[in-house]
């Protein structure tokens, strides 16, 4: 019989690459007489059979080890009932079973033909041999025999190593242990583990133990403004703070606070840009012993109000510019207070020395949530400097050494790169967002402010490092990048170490619940296998990789992610649902908190973690996690929607973006996409919003995603009526928006907007680079459409936008 297709992936792969040619070896285990003797008791009590039995154990191992409930695997019968051909596939599912349910399941099953290709078998004749070429990887024999009882495996050596091979046969003997002891109880209960293997997941793989000190974070700066107070502490387009003066101008920002008297743990947003005055601001509110809350200055007013709503907060500190938003958002119940008039206020420059405890709330980062309404994710301060103290021990960072902030005050990762140098005598060098946007000035920053540290998304990663090829900079001072937000790809990193072969990269993962990253990978060469893992727990910080019922899955297997010990946050702010669904108590460690990420990964050779997944609608774009259910209900709430989805979409031209559908209203796409940027920040409004009769549904009666996805790619961009391009400089942008967006150059008009066809802030300061700098990020911007940025060209000047608006440039000054 020949099978074609590509089998379901039943079995782990554990075996560090060798480099040879793959093989089959063999391990086997003598099946205790009284443990075989008890299992053709319960058959026999059950009215099946031995093979019943058997087959019962190895769905249950299979299952175990590839966190399927529905499986299908080959099968050879005894000797007697031996069909020709070799094994045939036999479907057999664990879902919400007890042992004796599956004895009963496994005998119809051995019965009934089933179809499909398979990479395990199980042997019950003892003599199959995979042939070559087939995809088995593991043959496992449970069977009696002249010399007693014993199971054996037949495994692939590039699959499974010797170490692994004895642990799935010791996971065979459990499941037959436990299906005689206890045969009516679901067969999960337990699990199949044994005590060294357990032990290894909760200790083995946690990370190191650190002793941290028992400080917090303002209190440490406190010391370092102490012992050399004239040191530069921070810099801002060309503006600075020294650590005496940071220390005064954070401490009259405290006593402000304190004079307001906000009661225990209040709650202080700050609304500016990235700037000085927002270093001051985040400093002197854990000064006071309040927790910080960031808000975007740009967010729109609606979320704004949510947020402050949600998180209790009574005071906002802000800045006199751009102040319309946040007064809309704060209403009457929320007292604004300009930075520059608390310091007006007179209070004193010294230390407040308020009592913060450990275990008191320091931040709160909201973020997207599926029910439409944002979460307020809760960290306390232990967490928060171990936090700080991984960043500083995996990345290197000493006294002196400047660690550049380049991200958004929404995004979690911008409070250590805000923070951390500080806490060891370096300094932040806050790099203004023009310069962000514009790879070419992000570089000149980096390298004239002596950058030793700096981190960023993959995707501008990759920006920076594709002009850093065009044109060589040396960067003398970096010492460590850092990335995180996006999978990294392994050609990215054997990109970087091509041209950096000196400076280590650093993958990052981790939660806004778990005080940011848990994880770090930290390379000083590209890695050996397919993909780049998550890396290690950091410093006091457990993870596990379990299965629904919180038990810690083989090693290998596919699981839940969940975190513990001192990383983990509070819960959500106000709340206790979502907290409850997410958030519990540690069943291996008592008095430890646990979160479950949604994510999923599982544990390699190595001790890394490599991330698989998430188990929900959450999804990143450009860095920023989503849930796509906040975006449908905010779609739904629109006028005449009666029914609305948001897929994720990846294309050539176009990178990852959201794709909307929505039934019932007439107005225009653009019309709806206005509506939705008024409620939802710039980077979760859908890209595209399509209509249609009715939205396709599965079987069961729900969305199907699956259809829209496709829908989605295949409708593609909307075709539209195109005028060529004119003149020189016209059809010379036209050449160069079809390399940077991945289109064909006939398919671009002089009306034509750059972003309407898949630009991007990214892709755009790939136009500039492009370009030569003709013209700036500004321009490009402002003068979205082909025709009117090609007149920047035709006029012979490149700085129109640039001289029309220097107040943009000067706001954030202090």
């Amino acid at each position: 019989m020949t099978i074609t297709g590509t089998p379901q992936r039943l079995i782990p792969r554990w075996a560090r690459p060798s480099g040879g040619p793959a093989a089959f070896a063999g391990l086997s285990r003598p099946l205790p007489v009284r443990l075989a003797a008890r299992v053709r008791l319960l058959a026999r009590r059950s009215g099946t059979s031995w093979e019943s039995a058997a087959l019962a154990a190895h769905t249950v191992v299979l299952a175990a080890l590839s966190g399927e409930q529905g499986l299908t695997t080959g099968r050879v019968p005894v000797a007697d009932r031996e069909a020709p051909g070799g094994p045939r596939p036999c479907s057999l599912s664990v879902d919400g079973a007890t042992w004796r349910d599956l004895l009963a399941r496994a005998g119809k099953a051995a019965a009934e033909p089933a179809e499909g290709t398979f990479e395990t078998v199980l042997d019950l004749g003892g003599a199959y041999a995979a042939p070559e070429g087939s995809a088995v990887v593991l043959a496992t024999s449970l069977r009696t025999a002249p010399g007693g009882p014993h199971l054996h495996l037949a495994y692939r050596t590039d699959v499974l190593d010797e170490e692994a091979a004895a642990r799935v046969a010791g996971y065979y003997l459990t499941a037959l242990e436990r299906m005689t002891q206890r045969p009516d109880d679901p067969y999960h209960e337990g699990g199949l583990l044994s005590e060294d293997e357990l032990r290894h997941q909760l200790t083995g793989l946690a990370g190191p133990v650190r002793e941290v000190p028992d400080r917090r974070f303002h209190e440490l700066f406190e010391e370092r403004a102490a012992a050399h107070p004239g040191r530069t502490a921070a810099v801002h387009a060309g503006s600075s703070l020294t650590y005496g003066e940071l220390n005064a101008a954070a401490n009259r920002i405290a006593h402000a606070l304190l004079a307001r008297e906000l009661g225990p743990e209040p709650v202080v947003a700050v609304v500016t840009e990235r700037n000085l005055h927002w270093l001051t601001a985040v400093v002197g509110i854990l000064k006071a012993g309040a927790a910080y809350l960031p808000i975007e200055p740009h967010a729109p007013a609606d979320r704004m109000a949510r947020t402050l709503l949600r998180s209790g907060c009574r005071l906002v500190l802000t800045e006199a510019t751009g102040r319309g938003t946040v007064e809309q958002a704060a209403g009457e119940r929320t007292e604004l207070l300009d930075i520059a008039a608390a310091h007006r206020e007179g209070h004193p420059a010294t230390d407040p020395r308020v009592p913060v405890g450990a275990g008191q709330l320091a931040y709160l980062y909201f973020t997207s949530g599926s029910t439409g309404e944002p979460k307020g994710a809760m960290c306390e301060h232990a967490g928060f400097v171990n936090h700080l103290y991984a960043k500083i021990d995996d990345q290197g960072i000493t006294e002196g050494q400047v660690v550049a902030q380049t991200a958004p005050q929404s995004f979690d990762i911008s409070l250590w790169q805000l923070l951390a140098a500080l806490v060891v005598g370096g300094r932040t060098l806050i790099v203004e967002q023009e310069a962000v946007l514009d790879v070419d000035r992000y570089l000149d920053t980096v390298e004239q402010g002596e950058v030793a540290v700096l981190q960023a998304v993959p995707s501008y990663l990759e920006v920076v490092l594709a002009r850093l090829e065009a044109v060589p900079r040396e960067l003398p001072a970096l010492r460590c990048v850092s990335v995180t937000g996006e999978a990294l790809k392994k050609e990215l990193a054997v990109r970087w170490f091509a041209r950096f072969p000196q400076v280590p990269l650093m993958n990052a993962y981790g939660l806004t619940e778990t005080c940011d990253d848990t994880n770090h990978e930290v390379m000083t060469a590209p890695p050996a296998g397919d993909s780049v893992p998550l890396g290690r727990p950091v410093n006091n910080v457990t993870v596990y990789v379990v299965d629904e019922h919180l038990r810690p899955v083989p090693l290998g297997a596919p699981g839940e992610i969940v975190f513990s010990g001192v990383c983990v946050g509070r819960g959500y702010v106000n709340d206790p649902e979502r907290t409850a669904a997410a958030f519990g108590s540690d069943p291996h460690r008592p008095g430890a908190r646990l979160y479950r990420s949604g994510d999923f990964g599982r544990w390699t050779p190595e001790g890394t973690l490599e991330f698989l997944g998430r188990r929900d609608a959450q999804v990143k774009i450009r860095g920023f996690r989503i849930e796509i259910g906040e975006i449908e209900n905010q779609l739904l709430r629109l006028p005449g929607v009666r029914d609305g989805a948001v897929v994720v979409v990846e294309s050539a031209d176009a990178g990852r973006h959201l794709v909307a559908f929505q039934a019932g209203s007439d107005e225009p796409a653009e019309a709806l996409r206005e509506r939705l940027a008024r409620v939802l920040p710039e980077y979760m409004v859908p890209r595209r919003l399509e209509r249609l009769e009715a939205l396709p549904l599965t079987g069961n009666g729900k969305t199907d995603k699956r259809a829209l996805t496709a829908l989605a790619a295949e409708r593609g961009e909307p075709e539209r009526r195109r005028e060529e391009p004119r003149s020189d400089a016209e059809r010379r942008l036209a050449e160069a928006w079809a390399a940077v967006l991945r289109l064909p150059a006939g398919q671009l008009g002089r009306d034509d907007d750059f972003f309407d066809r898949g630009g991007t802030s990214l892709s755009a300061v790939q136009l500039v680079v492009r370009m030569e700098r003709a013209f700036t990020l500004r321009d490009v911007h402002r003068h979205p459409r082909l025709a009117d940025l090609a007149g920047l060209l035709d006029a012979g000047s490149n700085r129109v936008a640039d001289s029309a608006a220097p107040a943009e440039t000067s706001e954030t000054k202090n």
